[in-house]
């Protein structure tokens, strides 16, 4: 079976470019670390380019996943989410087989 890269929907690229990633020399950084609740978690933070990272770009603005995390991601869906209970990156893995209810910790 063929290992996708993750996507990147619209509404991420653009809440990037609302705060201005790009023009801080910034990119968001999605990857995941051992721990958690559930065995795995996702860390999202603002970086820099690191040679080992996959770069998603649209319109400038950059996502970057790097090597070791990559195929915990494959196929996945990075998107933005407005709620009541606040606005954060989310990540839609298909890999997953269980989560918390934060979001944030998954088991696979």
């Amino acid at each position: 079976m063929l290992n996708l890269p993750p996507k990147v929907t619209p509404r991420a690229f653009e809440r990037l470019a609302e705060i201005g990633a790009a023009e801080q020399g910034k990119v968001l950084r999605v990857a995941v670390e051992g721990g958690g609740c559930s065995g795995f978690q996702y860390e999202i933070d603002l970086d820099e380019v690191k040679d080992d990272d996959l770069v998603l770009e649209q319109r400038g603005e950059k996502v970057v996943i790097d090597s070791v995390s990559l195929p915990f991601l494959a196929d996945a869906e990075i998107d933005f989410s407005e709620e009541l209970i606040g606005a954060r990156f989310v990540i839609n893995n298909p890999n997953a087989t269980s989560s918390c209810g934060c979001g944030t910790s998954f088991s696979m």
